[in-house]
């Protein structure tokens, strides 16, 4: 019998797209009405698979947003100072100049969702080892359990600093209905252990399904180790824990040939593609390309081109002259066919993502299904190259290969042995010129205090150095606010300085 693996990844792909609302409701309901979870639910195999699938609907958060385009994907991003949003957008626009408030609504769709993917991944760590079913199974479950607590609770740590740390089901009487903030070094110790039980939990080393694999663990664990070291943090120790834990990640990958492969539908986790958001036409959709291209220009077959996030000019203008992910149609574009009318060409007058163009849809109904990536190759690359270099002092040969793989494939020459401060600056820049839009930049500013400033090249500090719209970076804006909605339904919460 010939294995049809394509069809199997689609299918699996719907059974975590297609799970039950029911498995992603927040667990506060009354104790009559969680009786299901304790005595009725959690009874076989595949009402655990079906209860962890459902956790993973909690990642469609980043692309929630309405039509003004205030979705926590691009939130994320003007907060790193590099895009220019529509100006219909108060929220966007306030971002941008830094006058928002804790009642943005990006707050409370990360807090929120966040803290719902949290309780079910609880549910599941709490009831899954109560199922009679094989061993193995039972263990990749809980580490795809672990895996996504601990991604939740690293953005909630990253984002608001001291967070409320819950670990065990909550229901109407329990202590933790309304907690109080939780030191942030007990959070990474929490999102640490998390993340090595998921590793140790028998999960494939690589997925194409769209589930947690063991990569995904790796490089989700440098990350954390990598943020540990900077601030606030400041655990320089780290730094060989981030290198240790990426360099098997190294060889599990491979680098794509053409950017092009980042956002179509035939290679969707496969590649260099680690973690994904996955979306499949008729199952589960959304409107990433319509946000990202400029305002009200008929590009692609989408009813709405609204111009949320669009990358500034001197931005693009900050790669190499040669560099071909600053190329048309490489990772930016200028320019495309009218839709519908192919023979006339619009020019935008600005440069807009085609990292996130999805031609398919654009060529069909404009109804989009392309993935968004969370974890690529790339990052694990840059992840070890920046940490062995502060590890041990200098650029070792792997690392200078790392950083000159990803400038191979952007048709760059490649760099020397530099010295341990500039070779920093150099996987910084690349950081901020591959991983561009991804929604790492903010969080590179987080942990670094610095900022990259396009117009000399260079890193200058945070809270002095203003980018290139004119705005210069409030202390303050190192954390969000915590949610005014969560304050005014929890007094024990405490607002974060500033807000």
């Amino acid at each position: 019998m010939k294995f049809n693996l394509k069809k199997y990844r689609v299918g699996l792909l719907i059974l975590i797209l297609a799970a039950p609302l029911g498995s992603c409701k927040k667990y506060l309901d009354e104790e009559n009405k969680g009786n299901f979870v304790k005595d009725n639910y959690f009874t076989t195999a595949s009402q655990a698979q079906t209860f962890v699938n459902g956790i993973y609907t909690s990642l469609y958060m980043f692309q929630n947003g309405d039509a003004y385009g205030e979705s926590p994907f691009i939130t994320l991003e003007l907060f790193a100072g590099h895009a220019t949003s529509l100006g219909q957008s108060v929220n966007n626009r306030a971002v941008i100049t830094q006058t928002t408030s804790s009642v943005n609504p990006g707050f409370q769709t990360v807090w929120a969702n966040s803290y719902n993917a949290i309780s079910n991944a609880n549910i599941a760590i709490a009831n899954i080892p109560k199922i009679t079913m094989p061993d193995a199974d039972k263990k990749r479950l809980l580490g795809e359990a672990y895996f996504l607590r601990a991604f939740f609770y690293f953005h909630l740590v990253r984002l608001y600093g001291d967070v409320p740390l819950i670990t065990e089901p909550v229901a109407i009487n329990s202590e933790n209905l309304y907690p109080t903030r939780t030191p942030i070094a007990d959070v990474y110790t929490l999102i640490v252990s998390d993340l090595q039980a998921a590793k140790a939990s028998g999960i494939d080393e690589k997925e194409e399904t769209g589930r947690a694999s063991l990569g995904a663990v790796r490089t989700l664990l440098g990350s954390v180790y990598l943020t540990m070291a900077g601030f606030p943090l400041n655990k320089p120790e780290n730094y060989a824990l981030a290198a240790q834990e990426v360099l098997p990640v190294l060889n599990q990958y491979t680098l794509f040939d053409k950017y092009d492969y980042l956002h179509d539908n035939a290679h969707k986790n496969t590649g260099e593609l680690i973690f994904q958001i996955n979306y499949l036409l008729g199952v589960r959709t959304n409107a990433i390309p319509q946000l990202t291209l400029p305002f009200n220009l008929q590009v692609g077959a989408y009813g709405d081109h609204l111009g949320a996030m669009i990358p500034t000019d001197e931005f693009v203008a900050s790669y190499e002259s040669s560099d071909l992910r600053a190329k048309e149609r490489q990772f930016y574009f200028s320019s495309y066919p009218k839709d519908k009318d192919p023979n006339t060409i619009i020019q935008f007058g600005e440069h807009a993502l085609y990292k996130f163009f999805h031609v398919e849809s654009a060529l069909g109904n404009g109804s989009s299904d392309e993935n968004w990536t969370l974890l690529r190759l790339p990052e694990a690359m840059l992840i070890y190259a920046e940490a062995s270099n502060e590890a041990e002092g200098s650029p070792n040969a792997t690392a200078i290969a790392q950083l000159n793989k990803i400038r191979a494939r952007a048709q760059l020459a490649p760099v020397g042995a530099l010295p341990k401060e500039a070779f920093r600056e150099a996987v910084w820049r690349e950081r901020y010129h591959e991983l561009a839009y991804e929604d790492k930049a903010y969080f590179d500013i987080q942990r670094t205090h610095k900022v990259y400033n396009v117009k000399n090249n260079s890193f200058g500090e945070a809270t002095s150095t203003p980018n290139e719209q004119g705005v210069t970076m409030k202390q303050q804006y190192y954390l969000w606010a915590i949610p005014q909605r969560e304050i005014n339904t929890n007094t024990k919460l405490t607002q974060n300085p500033g807000w």
